[in-house]
């Protein structure tokens, strides 16, 4: 099978942008892609959001838990954007 990118990168490095804030998600951002794009996309944020819960923090850190806590916010919005995108087009999110 093969590995679906987004303007020249892997879904898995997107969704590490998006984590980190490089890249936006919005609808402007989900039009040109296909369901097996947004679906792949959608599932690598997921994995990635389970990655980033697994990291270690040492709690008395707080400068590296908003961070951490930042990250995860992105990655949650823009998995609700992607689901009201997916639902507007009727794709299936599975």
């Amino acid at each position: 099978m093969p590995v679906s990118s987004i303007r020249g990168k892997s879904l898995k490095a997107v969704a590490y942008d998006i984590a980190d804030g490089y890249v936006t998600v919005n609808p402007l951002f989900l039009k040109p892609l296909d369901a097996d794009s947004l679906t792949g996309l959608y599932h690598e944020i997921m994995q990635v959001q389970i990655a980033i819960r697994g990291e270690k923090v040492v709690l008395s850190d707080q400068p590296s838990l908003r961070t951490r806590n930042v990250r995860l916010q992105r990655l949650y919005s823009s998995l609700m954007i992607i689901k009201n995108f997916a639902r507007e087009r009727r794709i299936v999110m599975v």
